[in-house]
């Protein structure tokens, strides 16, 4: 039964998006014949969670199609010789327009996760069956509603809000206008202080769910992103103190181990499985777009500048040899193989290198070194360099080189920084710490720094002020150009 309404959910989001209106819906799946029982409610948040990693015949929002827009298009990722889509291409060397299918696609995929999140949302109130687990699932559909807002929100800047399931096929009442980047971030808010009711832990096969600290660690990022520092402190500081057992993997390369997926250090994770990748879904392509096997062919997904980033990891910086592979042993030959170029190796499966597409190493939405370094920021930025900012940036720095976490060591720590000279050493460890993990461009433009450093990589070099936001689909616009304005540059 569970199978079934999955699959009846996935295709009826699709059907229900108000952003491919090009496809006339015939028919809707509504309460009436449809969610009945709570198992219905359980398998509709399923389908909430499922549009991370499923896209059938296509790259999946967070197995990598996301990825073209937050970390190839920003200045440590470039495209390698076998990325033949033209698309990418342009996406890579930053000549994309609104025409482009990868911005489609993530514009897509994250409003068809809002849509099945809104169904969800609306319908679960009238199944039978617990009111506790009824609620938990409305406020788990509510917390991906708000993060994937936040992905868009980012993205495009002032977005449509649609917060409902529509109830006609008439094209002119599924058009949502653009709302203000404001009004986009009191709803996220909103919808994540809602998740911050969920559980803080789950057992057995509810392992990886949404949380109340990971509702907390998003805010504390979103408040961040707002320059709202007072609260981003506030934030932060629950998921800390908040008893949730969150801490550092003493191994940075235990956070992509997957016999320790959604360990300590793991607030939310998107989940990837084996087999995600067949029958027509997408499941994770990273390792097979960054690994081509033991030969002299360039993969999909390259370091942009290996001086920029390779080279920047001083002696001891476990980071880099988790990040990247420079050799790596060939199980066929027993003999070391050394690339062109370092290759990207966070998702890289040394255990299963002939099977890309059983990898199931899951993508970390965020983390604890996240919360430690987003702390120490907005601690900076309101306070200035204290001791305790300080002392969270060295907790990252000790464990990157294999140090006792809480223990101070003058061989690795920080001390006596000014405001300037702490805030930079922060954009420096983020920028070794979150290599491949969507990260860069969402730091590059909320620091007011994605031209200049995206300037330093030559391929690079047409980037602008207009690549501080991705253009609204022209396919969008075409249905609605009024309601839908397009970003300056574009």
């Amino acid at each position: 039964m569970k199978k079934i309404i999955l699959s009846v959910l996935l295709s009826a989001a699709l059907l229900f998006s108000c952003t491919d209106l090009e496809v006339t819906p015939t028919s809707f799946i509504t309460k009436e014949n449809f969610f009945k029982t709570q198992d219905d409610a359980i398998a509709s948040v399923t389908a909430v969670y499922a549009s991370f990693v499923i896209e059938p015949g296509e790259q999946s929002l967070f197995g990598r199609n996301l990825y073209f827009l937050t970390d190839m298009g920003s200045d440590y990722a470039a495209a390698g010789v076998s990325a033949t889509n033209p698309q990418v291409r342009a996406m890579s060397n930053l000549t994309h327009d609104a025409t482009s299918d990868r911005v489609q696609l993530a514009w897509r995929q994250i409003y068809n996760g809002i849509n099945k999140a809104n169904i969800a949302i609306d319908n679960i109130p009238n199944v039978s069956g617990s009111d506790v687990i009824k609620t938990r699932l409305i406020n788990e559909a509510k917390f991906i509603r708000g993060l994937l807002y936040f992905q868009a929100v980012r993205l495009w800047g002032g977005v449509p809000i649609v917060l409902h399931e529509p109830t006609s096929i008439n094209v002119e009442s599924l058009k949502s206008k653009r709302a203000t980047v404001d009004e986009v971030y009191a709803q996220i808010i909103l919808d994540l202080k809602d998740a911050e009711a969920l559980p803080s832990t789950y057992t057995g096969t509810n392992i990886g769910r949404a949380t109340s600290g990971a509702a907390k660690a998003i805010l504390a990022k979103v408040y961040l992103t707002r320059k709202d520092w007072t609260n981003a402190i506030l934030k932060a500081k629950e998921v800390i103190n908040g008893g949730f057992g969150y801490a550092l993997f003493e191994s940075f390369a235990d956070v992509f181990n997957k016999a320790k997926k959604n360990g300590k250090e793991h607030i939310f994770s998107v989940q990837f499985e084996p087999n995600q990748a067949s029958n027509g879904a997408s499941g994770s392509t990273f390792q097979a777009t960054s690994f081509t096997g033991f030969t002299a062919t360039e993969p999909a997904d390259i370091i942009s500048n290996v001086a920029l980033f390779y080279d920047i990891y001083v002696a001891g910086d476990t980071r880099r040899d988790v990040s990247y592979k420079k050799q790596l042993l060939n199980p066929a030959t027993g003999l070391l193989y050394t690339f062109p170029k370092p290759i990207f190796s966070k998702y890289l499966d040394v255990t299963n290198l002939s099977s890309p597409s059983n990898v199931a190493i899951n993508f970390p939405i965020i983390r604890y070194a996240d919360i430690l370094l987003s702390l120490a920021e907005a601690i900076n930025e309101k306070d200035g360099a204290t001791e305790e900012a300080h002392e969270l940036v060295n907790q990252v720095r000790r464990r990157a080189f294999s140090k006792a976490i809480t223990t101070p060591d003058a061989t690795v720590d920080l001390a006596g920084l000014t405001t300037i000279q702490l805030r930079e050493a922060i954009r420096e460890e983020r920028k070794k710490e979150f290599v491949q993990e969507g990260q860069r461009w969402y730091d590059l433009v909320r620091w007011g720094t994605l031209v200049s450093e995206v300037k330093k990589v030559t391929a690079k070099n047409s980037v602008s002020e207009r690549n501080n936001l991705y253009p609204i689909p022209q396919s969008e616009r075409n249905i609605d150009p009024i309601g839908l304005p397009q970003n300056p540059g574009y």
